[in-house]
């Protein structure tokens, strides 16, 4: 059993609830996201501008994939590395990826300096991290099998026994189905396929 084969993530299912950090009056509303893509990440950081309309920082970090990373911190204005850094911060110590995390400052009059901003916004990140549902997700590699009827059963009792999740079957001249493994697993799988006679089997995106 290969063990050193990561494959499972940390992420949050939902948006968490709005939390409010204040330190000498400014304000830092804080959030977290679920995302999948630039496109939502995009869509989510201008509902909140919209929301939070007269707040002078909306800054941010994000996270997206399992096995390539792609990460951002945006200061938005705040002194360099003050903000966006300390949110991402707290994305790395909370081990989770596919999330946004936003802190949206009102200005309260008394400037924090930059030790003042960086505890504020990670503070910030921290609370909505806290107020969000963390899961544990297995990465999963998905395989079709095209076979002829007369294979049916010996597929069948493969999944069954290696307990595997069928995700789309297509039954028409012969059986083609998509099967969902997880990762660590993936290589012994496509193996035990592989080596059936009259079994085809490739993995899909």
């Amino acid at each position: 059993m290969n063990e050193e084969i990561k494959d499972t993530y940390k992420t949050i299912t939902k948006p968490s609830e709005e939390t409010l950090f204040k330190d000498r009056n400014s304000k830092f509303f804080g959030y977290a996201f679920p995302v999948f893509s630039e496109e939502d990440i995009k869509e989510r950081l201008e509902e909140l501008r919209k929301q939070h309309h007269t707040a002078r920082h909306h800054c941010y970090a994000w996270q997206l994939g399992t096995e390539k990373i792609r990460f951002r911190a945006n200061d938005d204005g705040e002194p360099s590395n003050s903000a966006g850094q300390p949110i991402y911060g707290q994305i790395q110590s909370f081990d989770v990826t596919n999330v946004l995390i936003v802190s949206v400052r009102y200005f309260g009059g008394t400037k924090l300096g930059v030790g003042g901003l960086i505890n504020a916004y990670r503070t910030s990140a921290q609370l909505a991290l806290e107020a969000s549902e963390i899961v544990e997700k297995t990465i999963d590699i998905h395989y079709k099998l095209k076979f002829g009827y007369d294979m049916m059963n010996k597929v069948q009792r493969i999944i069954k026994e290696r307990n595997l999740d069928i995700i789309n079957q297509k039954l028409e001249l012969d059986c083609e189905y998509t099967i969902s493994v997880r990762k660590k697993e993936a290589e012994s799988i496509f193996k035990v396929f592989d080596n059936l006679f009259k079994v085809e089997i490739k993995e899909v995106e």
